[in-house]
């Protein structure tokens, strides 16, 4: 690393600390008869009481809108303020005369909603042409905070083998236009046709990863540097790593779970730096194929083992996860929920294979519109 003293230093003074979470997440709005997503935003945050507007947004199309909650150190407030934006843009559809999803994109066809008129997305749109479209594609983004963009830069390094188990975890999209896609995560299938997409690179220092920014931005794939659309980064605008691998999580639980999870990730990320541990140096398309098979396969099936061993069944893998993570969860007070939720999400599965059940059982892709909508409001 070059300054490995100076950072163990910082790193051990941080150490001892609790690390903030903050998540960001992106719903869809879809007409209440017919499931289909609708260009109902506007019409949403006016509805949205005002103790709340502060914490909403627009997003790419106007069949999407995004939650964000401010980085903190207790999971039980970031699960009381996401439950207060999810029930009251919930709400707020409702009188608007539409539902809100959490769902990594629409399940059934319809007309593709236009854009949020913002200069930057009409931007994106004439540099990268008709990347998008579709009905949406909604993420969650999972910031945890760091002492400073040098230990960023190396926890970054040290979670990319373990991102597609957390990428499996959040499926949350099988269906598409109607139809079962075959995939987990449909969504990721989508959004991966946009260029900036992917692992994270194994990055030297900071001033590498602002030289490799700088030099995708001077190539024309990034418009700047928010369009770093990397598995994991650092924020722009935050003093945290941002992860923002997964489709927006069904259930309230599911994305505490998912939080708590990847606060732990950089927890140890951050123990390995203090200690001098080293981490496997994972070849890109080992990466690239662990990550392909997280969006095919979900936790239902096989995953690609990043670590050296081949294909190995999922929860195999979420469970070498969870013992990773585990004096780190016990440290920040999560142990006990993280135990219950993973067994909650082992027994029911992920959002995908929830959704296929519903449809399995009914026969109704409405029944899936009215399940996912319950699993929203919570």
């Amino acid at each position: 690393m070059g300054n490995d003293g100076g950072m163990a230093d910082v790193a051990q003074r941080v150490g001892a600390d609790l690390l903030t979470v903050g998540v960001e997440e992106e719903f869809l709005l879809v007409d209440p008869a017919t499931g289909a997503a609708i260009p109902a935003v506007e019409a949403v945050i006016a509805e949205v009481p005002p103790d709340l507007r502060g914490q909403v947004q627009r997003e790419f199309q106007t069949s999407q809108i995004e939650i964000g909650s401010p980085p903190g150190l207790e999971l039980s407030a970031l699960r009381h303020g996401l439950g207060m934006l999810r029930t009251g843009l919930s709400d707020a559809a409702e009188r608007a005369g539409v539902r809100m999803l959490a769902v990594g994109t629409g399940p059934v066809g319809g007309d593709m909603p236009a854009l949020v008129d913002d200069p930057r997305f009409h931007r994106m749109i004439e540099r990268y042409g008709m990347l998008s479209p579709g009905p949406g594609y909604n993420g969650m983004h999972v910031h945890v905070g760091v002492p400073d963009p040098e230990i960023g830069v190396q926890v970054l390094n040290r979670l990319r083998p373990w991102l597609p188990i957390v990428h499996a975890a959040t499926a949350n999209s099988p269906f598409y236009e109607g139809r079962d896609s075959g995939y987990a995560s449909y969504r990721s299938v989508l959004w991966n046709r946009w260029p900036p997409v992917g692992p994270s690179p194994w990055l030297d220092s900071h001033a590498h990863y602002e030289r490799v920014v700088g030099e995708l931005i001077a190539s024309g794939m990034l418009l700047d540097e928010g369009m770093l659309y990397w598995y994991a980064r650092l924020s722009s605008h935050l003093p945290t790593v941002e992860i923002r691998i997964g489709d927006v999580c069904p259930s309230l639980d599911d994305t505490i779970l998912i939080a708590a999870l990847i606060r732990g990730l950089v927890a140890a990320a951050l123990d390995d730096i203090i200690v001098g541990r080293p981490t496997p140096r994972i070849d890109h398309h080992v990466l690239v194929a662990a990550h392909w098979r997280a969006s095919h396969d979900g936790l239902e099936g096989m995953a690609l083992d990043t670590f050296g061993a081949g294909p190995r069944p999922a929860w195999h893998m979420m469970r070498r996860l969870f013992d990773h993570v585990k004096p780190h969860l016990e440290r920040h007070g999560d142990l006990d929920t993280v135990s219950y939720l993973l067994g909650r999400l082992h027994t029911h599965g992920t959002g995908a294979a929830r959704q296929r059940s519903v449809l399995a059982r009914t026969g109704d892709m409405a029944e899936v519109i009215d399940f996912l909508a319950a699993q929203t409001r919570g």
